[in-house]
């Protein structure tokens, strides 16, 4: 399900109200935001488990993102 998570990263960046509303949830909560990603990817097809999340997010090499988890403080 790697690839999921992939696919699914690629759609959240494309769509700005999905990736303003979960970054202002990771800020607040990170665990329900990491829900939410995987909710979202029931909804489109793309499964994820949280690990999957958390291994994919990790292996990143982008500077936003690296951001954007060191604000939500490690709870992705």
């Amino acid at each position: 399900m790697s690839s999921n998570a992939a696919e699914l990263y690629k759609r959240i960046e494309g769509e700005s109200t999905y990736r303003r509303a979960l970054f202002r949830q990771a800020l607040q909560d990170p665990d329900g935001a990491l829900k939410t990603i995987c909710k979202l990817g029931d909804e489109l097809g793309l499964p994820v488990t949280s690990q999957e999340v958390k291994n994919y997010l990790s292996q990143l090499d982008d500077k936003d993102t690296k951001q954007w988890l060191i604000k939500a403080r490690g709870g992705l």
